[in-house]
Order: C-alpha cells, then sequence, then structure tokens
C-alpha cells in the first residue's frame, strides 16, 4: 500500500510541474524555497498498554525530527506547489511517515481557477473542533488535535463573482487515516490495522468523492456552505477475527455544512453545524461560541483573547464515536505582539455528562532569525463511562525547535 501510494504521489508532482516547466521556456519566472527542520522530544508517564515503549522513571523520551519544505513556481497565470512533509520517530514505526501535503499545479484565469494535484483545503472558524472540515484525512500520527491533515488528491475548480466564491472538487483517490503502532502512544488498547481496512464501496480507495462550496461575506458576516458525498474520512472499527487488532471501516457519506463568522468590534461569533447521512443514521452536530480579545493589556503591547464555544453531537452508537457530543470549551489566547512573537493558548474541554476534562497548552517563541521554540503540555482526566478514559493515563509533555531555511 505505501509503494502504491508513493507512485501515485509521485506521478502527481511530475504532472503539477509539467505544465509550469513548459511555461517557463516562454516566460521569466522563478522558484522560490523554504522550509524548516526541526527536533522533538515528547515525554510521557509509565506506559499503559502492552509493546507501548517510555516509562518516564526510566529515562524514557520519545525523539523525532521533522522536515517540512516548500517549493514554489509562479508565472504570469500558473502556479506550483510542492510541500513534502517527513518525519522520523524514535519509538513508533507508524509515526514515521512521509507525504506530500502539497504537489499541485495551478492555473488562474479572470474570475476563476483550476487545480491538479495533492492540496489541503481548510474549512472552518471555531477553535475547539472543525466540523465543516472534511476535505483532507487527518494525519493522526502526529497530533491528537486532528490539525494536522494528509495531502488530497484532486481536481477542483473555483468561480469568484460578485455572488461570492463558488468551488467544485473531485476528489479521485482517498487517503486513510493514520493510527499509532503498537509502541506508540495516545492509542487504543488494541491497535488498528490499517492494512486491512473495510470500504462500503466496492471502489475502496478508488471511490471519486465530491463536494462543493460557496461562501461570501455580508458586512460583518462571513458565511459558507458546504456539501459532501463520498467516503467518509472518520473510520468506524470492528474486532478482527483473531480478536488482537482493530479493523477500520470507512463508509459512504453525505454531508451538509455550514459555517458563520460575525465580527464587531472586539467579539468574533463563530459556528459550525453539519448534518450528516451515514450507514443507517443521520445526525447534527454544532459548535458555537465566541472570541473576545482585551487589546493592549496594562496598556502595553500584548493582547489577551478569551474563549467559549459549546459542542454537541447526537450522532448513534452506529456512526464513528467523538468525545465531543456534549461539552463547553474554555480557552485564553496571549498575544505578547513582542519582536519574538511570543504567544501562548491555554484551554480546557469540560463534558457535561461525565466526569471528563482534557487540558491543552500550546506556547511558541521566535529564537533569534531563525529558529522557532515550542512547548505544548497535554492532560487528559477520562471517566470509566466516557470517551476519554483511554487516554487517562497519557499525560505528556512535548518540546521542540526548529530551524527555518
Amino acid at each position: 500500500m505505501m509503494k502504491k501510494l508513493l507512485s501515485i504521489t509521485l506521478t502527481t508532482a511530475l504532472l503539477a510541474a509539467m505544465p509550469a516547466s513548459q511555461n517557463a521556456l516562454a516566460q521569466d519566472s522563478d522558484w522560490s524555497f523554504s522550509g524548516d527542520v526541526g527536533l522533538g522530544l515528547r515525554s510521557f508517564d509509565d506506559a499503559v498498554f502492552a509493546g507501548q515503549a517510555m516509562k518516564v522513571r526510566d529515562g524514557g523520551l520519545e525523539a523525532s525530527l521533522e522536515l517540512n519544505f516548500e517549493a514554489d513556481w509562479y508565472s504570469e497565470n500558473s502556479r506550483v506547489s510542492i510541500q513534502p512533509f517527513l518525519r522520523l520517530d524514535s519509538a513508533d514505526a507508524e509515526r514515521s511517515h512521509f507525504d506530500l501535503r502539497e504537489a499541485y499545479w495551478a492555473y488562474e484565469g479572470e474570475g476563476w481557477e483550476v487545480l491538479t494535484g495533492f492540496n489541503k483545503v481548510f474549512w472552518g472558524v471555531t477553535e475547539s473542533r472543525h466540523l465543516v472540515d472534511i476535505i483532507n484525512q487527518t494525519d493522526l500520527v502526529e497530533d491528537l488535535d486532528q490539525e494536522q491533515k494528509l495531502g488530497q488528491p484532486m481536481i477542483s475548480l473555483a468561480l469568484e463573482r460578485d455572488w461570492g466564491l463558488l468551488e467544485l472538487f473531485a476528489m479521485p483517490y482517498f487517503r486513510e487515516r493514520t493510527f499509532p503502532g503498537i509502541e506508540g502512544r495516545l492509542r487504543t488498547p488494541l491497535v488498528v490495522d490499517t492494512e486491512s481496512a473495510i470500504y462500503e464501496s466496492s471502489a475502496e480507495q478508488h471511490h471519486t468523492d465530491i463536494a462543493i462550496r460557496w461562501s461570501h461575506y455580508f458586512g460583518d458576516v462571513d458565511i459558507g456552505v458546504s456539501a459532501f458525498r463520498g467516503t467518509g474520512r472518520e473510520p468506524g472499527f470492528s474486532l478482527s477475527s483473531d480478536g488482537l487488532t482493530l479493523v477500520p471501516i470507512y463508509h459512504q457519506v453525505t454531508q451538509l455544512g455550514v459555517d458563520l463568522q460575525y465580527t464587531r468590534d472586539a467579539w468574533l461569533w463563530k459556528l459550525e453545524a453539519i448534518g450528516r447521512d451515514g450507514l443507517d443514521d443521520r445526525f447534527f452536530a454544532s459548535v458555537a461560541g465566541f472570541e473576545y480579545t482585551f487589546y493592549g493589556i496594562n496598556e502595553g503591547s500584548s493582547d489577551l483573547g478569551v474563549i467559549v464555544e459549546y459542542l454537541h453531537d447526537d450522532r448513534g452508537p452506529s456512526e464513528p464515536q467523538t468525545a465531543f457530543d456534549d461539552d463547553v470549551f474554555l480557552a485564553a489566547r496571549w498575544a505578547l505582539n513582542d519582536i519574538q512573537d511570543t504567544s501562548v493558548l491555554a484551554g480546557v474541554v469540560l463534558d457535561t455528562n461525565e466526569s471528563e476534562w482534557f487540558f491543552s497548552l500550546e506556547a511558541k517563541r521566535r529564537i533569534g532569525e531563525d529558529y522557532v521554540a515550542e512547548a505544548r503540555v497535554r492532560i487528559f482526566n477520562g471517566d470509566p463511562a466516557g470517551q476519554l478514559f483511554v487516554f487517562d493515563q497519557e499525560d505528556y509533555v512535548e518540546l521542540s525547535l526548529a530551524r527555518y531555511f
């Protein structure tokens, strides 16, 4: 499977670059290159499940090397973007992986654009959960917050008119979600067997998914309305025949979504809502809340944003499960606005039904001209009756240092 995906990836990258190479003969153009290489260290508590690595009392740390590279080419109407990503992990073989986050060619006309290749597309406005964001698959071995995404093969068309932006997507190949291996942390008691994935569609990974989104603004209100039909990015699970692993199951889904943001002075009011039709269940989910920013704290240059969101999800037991069914998210975002671009985001998700909560802290600061240091803290408090109990002893601290070039 990995060799097959790598072949598709390289083929797409070459196809993406070909139009640019031909145009480059006819007109002046330049490539720009940038990227970063970083070292990360994660420190966990004692291992929970059999096979897991790293015990703090034994001096164990999980080290990883991360490489991000970006090459961009522009002409009068065309552009090419190639963004490979590589991580090498000392503990988990599944976390060591390569991906093309982007590898596409795009051509822009008057009021329209066509794109082909691997691309990342983000939809959404809320902080705690991005319900409407369904184009790209989650790269779960990167982080449990599901912010990191795999590159998605696609052909897209964008039309910009006075009445808004209309985007159409055709996605001929499905990317499976990544999961930690037997030695990895932040995993379920049984390891997920990604090689044995089951699909509702007989076309399996070659089912063509389609999506459409209209977005516009009316004064202080930004709105997006989207529809998706294809292989769901969230898998369900079944027990393997030998009872030793979990097998991911990918169903066909239809999803309608809306995202709204209202900006007024220091207020940001946000909403994401979806209705999804899955295997044998229809459900509604939403995230709604606000962010209020206090500017110039103590007459200084720093700003403090306060975020409050409510998460609701009424999916039934036949659908892929979520921990965010009836929760409140409280957070604070502190931006020092200094030369080092220092920022801190701390938040907690509180379950209103069980005594569960999840705390997260992320801090970032630039060092000199070329380095960025980051720190992350994740603390889980699970309830035996809740979804977070599997991570109850998976608290960790992560430190990383990246050099940009």
